[in-house]
């Protein structure tokens, strides 16, 4: 007994140490009660508020009708019910619209950038005139079958790709440029908007759907986020009335497709945020001692 008291004593104390090799006296993989003191449970581990996340998911559901706008006009082009002129009126509307979002929310703060976005536009529209021959007769030896089905994968896939949380232009107050998925998106986009102008009559058509195409894939994510930075009220009502419209638009065209948009919007909306706060309820999170370490500071080269 007394042997075991004295080893006991000349033993010393176990440290906690992670590259200290093994302890005289402990086994490699020995720990005592001190070890869970540190240990805390769901420390990371953020409380969602319903509300919160349904108004987060707006934005989602508003980018869902831009685009299901854009398929209405490509449609109604196909079907010739659009000509040419009404194109080049829809385009020049978007593009004084745009530009009045982007002034009335203080985006544009001086004559120097506006002058580099006016600049920009004109280039960009002058290059689209002028490979608006070359995007005519592209897709004429591919069926129109196979036209449609890679236009609908290309869509779907922007959809799935795109940045709903910022935009693919970087906005002048912007911390972070586009990510690699949404550039992938907006490529997506694009190349479904010249399969669709290659299927179209004339020259002029193919330009005007291009550059509606490209002004709602290319700019409209832009603009709603300069209203969403102005204003969250404001980008609320904006967007329910764009689901209002949009809804209303497909009604007049199909009644199937209106209660396809109307269960996807509410699946979105509500359905998700509700499945998103139910499931945090299984979220279990333990940080302790054993965890990696984390530097406190940037490396920088």
């Amino acid at each position: 007994m007394d042997n075991i008291i004295s080893e006991s004593l000349l033993r010393p104390n176990w440290r906690k140490v992670a590259y200290g090799g093994m302890q005289p006296g402990f086994d490699d993989n020995h720990t005592d009660e001190s070890f869970l003191e540190d240990m805390v449970m769901n420390a990371n581990v953020v409380k969602r508020d319903m509300l919160k996340v349904m108004q987060d998911s707006v934005s989602i559901s508003q980018y869902l009708c831009i685009v299901t706008l854009v398929s209405l006009v490509w449609a109604h082009t196909l079907q010739s019910t659009l000509d040419e002129n009404s194109l080049l009126l829809l385009d020049a509307s978007l593009f004084g619209s745009g530009f009045l979002v982007l002034l009335l929310t203080k985006e544009m703060r001086s004559l120097n950038l506006l002058f580099h976005y006016i600049l920009n536009i004109s280039f960009f529209t002058t290059g689209l005139y002028m490979l608006a021959p070359i995007y005519h007769p592209l897709t004429r030896s591919i069926s129109s079958d196979s036209i449609w089905a890679v236009t609908v994968t290309l869509v779907i896939l922007h959809l799935f790709l795109h940045d709903y949380s910022g935009s693919t232009i970087k906005a002048p107050v912007a911390l972070k440029n586009p990510s690699l998925t949404s550039c992938v998106s907006l490529n997506a986009s694009v190349v479904a908007s010249v399969f669709i102008a290659s299927r179209l009559p004339s020259r002029l058509h193919v330009f005007a759907i291009m550059l509606f195409s490209l002004q709602v894939f290319l700019f409209a994510p832009f603009v709603t986020y300069c209203i969403k930075k102005f204003s969250f009220r404001l980008h609320l009502v904006f967007s329910f009335g764009l689901m209002a419209v949009t809804l209303a638009l497909v009604y007049t065209l199909h009644h199937l497709l209106f209660m396809l948009l109307l269960g996807f919007l509410v699946f979105i909306s509500v359905v998700c945020p509700y499945w998103l706060i139910r499931i945090q309820e299984y979220k279990f999170e333990i940080n302790g001692p054993w965890d990696e370490a984390k530097l406190c500071f940037n490396v920088t080269d």
